[in-house]
């Protein structure tokens, strides 16, 4: 028979370089974006490959491959052939047939837009992207294989495999690609059932063991986290609390540090903006105890913000700045094969932007208008949410600083992406700097702004 053996991909590790999994991750993205394909591409993704778990990339991550390194085939970035990979059907044909003629390579059919999975049967492709697609109880349930019935009716002796796990990290992924584009409005209500099927496997994995029971916990947990983030977007403050806290609770059952970080990460978040100062900062504190042993010093960077946004909502500058000096030097530390997946939004732009927020909860308005800048000028503007969020920053603390005519410009930045971006967090931005420019509403570009707002703000109402 043929052996089933992952050989590490060392080709494509070092095609990577320098770059951590995150960083190449990344560029993968934006290389599909300059040729019209859309990939879930992530730091778990390029390990996969370069472990040899992914002997051939699907169709879409193939024609991004070769755009990446033109002039290179899939056996120079170390792939197998299609025809030896494909499929259950192909893999039994490859046992029979220790020799198999050559085969022509058919054209490729449609690419689904967000399978990456790779080296699996077309039937675990189509579990995921009926996962992804469902909205129903029962479609969620048969998506993962577990029957026409609501997952809450799965019996609980069912051993989870490899197919429903991955189905749950395809959905993590999936949920943070559309929110890093849309935000979270339109996504919460959709996102829930997933998570609810994702507990029913939990409750219906019981006997499942081994590294497939670690990865069920860890992706039940960053999914609740994920639905906790889109509910904390559209302004769902309770909702979000809730499933931080059952995300937490997964994290320590399962005894995955990294889960529980993030939980403690995104509940510190959500209670600044909550106005519970001092809560975040515990929380934020009790996030980076769980990562101390993670070896990633861009998470440890990225909580040291957290807790430095409690200590300026509490007024205290002196805790602020050291908060702030220390989530600096631990990010110049650079990136870590270490860092979470769920770290990519984690860069220059996110550092100071939450710089300057925090800046703004100290009345430093105009060191807050400098650092939001920055963040616009340094975002990937594909990352339109994002993008949406530090124009918005921008706006408000150019309004607070008195540069009014700057603030109106800003804001109209904002409203060209709004079409796109579903954001109560965002429009809740903008409606506080209306309120600050309300006054100077006579200035042509401040009054200009205010119209505009006004009028978007009543199409969105209406529709």
């Amino acid at each position: 028979m043929v052996s089933t053996r992952a050989v590490p991909n060392l080709t494509f590790r070092r095609l990577r370089g320098r770059r951590s999994p995150g960083e190449f991750a990344a560029a993968v993205r934006r290389a599909a974006r300059e040729i019209g394909e859309q990939v879930a591409c992530d730091a778990r993704y390029i390990g996969r490959v370069e472990a040899g778990e992914i002997r051939c990339p699907n169709y879409a991550y193939e024609r991004v491959f070769l755009h990446m390194f033109p002039g290179l085939t899939l056996a120079d970035l170390g792939f197998s052939a299609r025809e030896t990979v494909r499929g259950r059907a192909s893999r039994q044909k490859a046992d029979a047939a220790p020799a198999p003629a050559p085969v022509t390579t058919p054209t490729p059919p449609p690419t689904p837009v967000y399978s990456d999975t790779g080296d699996i049967s077309e039937e675990s492709d189509v579990r995921r992207r009926a996962f992804m697609t469902g909205g129903t109880a029962s479609m969620a349930a048969a998506s993962l294989g577990i029957g026409a019935a609501p997952a809450a009716a799965v019996p609980s002796p069912r051993r989870v495999g490899e197919a429903e796990v991955s189905a749950l990290e395809e959905a993590v992924r999936r949920i943070r690609l559309l929110d890093d584009r849309h935000g979270a409005d339109g996504l919460y209500r959709r996102a829930a059932q997933p998570l609810r099927t994702a507990y029913a496997l939990l409750d219906a994995g019981a006997a499942t063991r081994g590294a497939t029971a670690g990865r069920l916990h860890a992706s039940a947990g960053e999914l609740a986290i994920s639905v906790g983030w889109l509910a904390h977007d559209s302004g769902r403050f309770d909702d979000a609390r809730s499933h931080y806290a059952e995300a937490l609770a997964t994290a320590r059952v399962a005894g995955d540090a990294g889960v529980e970080a993030h939980a403690f990460c995104n509940t510190s978040f959500l209670a600044r903006d909550a106005g519970r100062h001092r809560e975040a900062v515990r929380a934020a504190q009790a996030g980076r105890r769980a990562a101390r042993d993670l070896a990633s010093p861009r998470l440890l960077s990225l909580l040291s913000l957290r807790e430095a946004g409690g200590w300026a909502g509490l007024g205290d500058r002196t805790g602020c700045e050291q908060s702030l000096g220390q989530a600096h030097t631990l990010f110049e530390s650079g990136p870590s094969a270490a860092d979470p997946e769920w770290m990519s939004f984690f860069g220059e732009p996110e550092l100071e932007v939450l710089e300057a927020q925090c800046r703004a909860a100290l009345g430093d308005w105009s060191a807050a208008a400098r650092h939001a800048y920055r963040a616009t000028v340094l975002q990937d503007p594909h990352f339109t949410r994002n993008l949406a969020l530090y124009r918005a920053e921008l706006a408000v603390d150019l309004g607070h600083a008195g540069s009014l005519d700057e603030a109106a410009a800003a804001g109209h930045r904002v409203l060209d992406l709004m079409d796109e971006v579903q954001s109560s967090r965002i429009q809740g931005i903008l409606a506080g700097m209306v309120r600050v420019l309300l006054p100077r509403r006579r200035t042509a570009e401040v009054g200009a702004f205010l119209d505009r707002h006004a009028s978007a703000a009543s199409t969105a109402h209406r529709s």
